[in-house]
């Protein structure tokens, strides 16, 4: 099966050895955001609130990018530094995805890149 680079100026440039997304047939993987403004290349950390929208904006552009959409999202893995911004996660996917939401996990860690306080990563299935 042919492996498609999927890159985008709408969305962070990769800060290490590894690509935004790849397309492997119908499946399209995105590699974990964080709140990176693609147009500056600075943090956006003003708040939680702030910086877990700046992610999913980051991501949502990779998966236009690729040619689909959140409502073909089947899995999102969520890392956060801590859980009592949970609340706040939730509100924000409940505003980015509709019912029947992907599968999730969310994982707490002790750090993350930059200083983040989450990083997101998802897997599209493609029609």
């Amino acid at each position: 099966m042919a492996r498609e680079i999927i890159s985008t100026p709408n969305a962070p440039k990769a800060v290490g050895t590894y690509s935004q997304a790849v397309k492997c047939g119908k499946t399209v993987y995105v590699s974990g955001q964080i709140a990176l403004n693609p147009a500056t290349g600075e943090m956006v950390q003003t708040s939680f609130d702030a910086e877990v929208r700046r992610v999913f904006e980051n991501l949502k552009a990779i998966v236009t990018a690729a040619g689909g959409s959140f409502a073909q999202v089947a899995k999102v893995t969520v890392f956060i530094t801590d859980f009592n911004d949970f609340p706040v996660l939730n509100k924000a996917m409940a505003e980015y995805f509709v019912e029947p939401y992907p599968a999730r996990a969310t994982v707490q860690v002790s750090a993350l890149p930059k200083g983040a306080n989450v990083e997101i990563e998802c897997v599209v299935e493609l029609d």
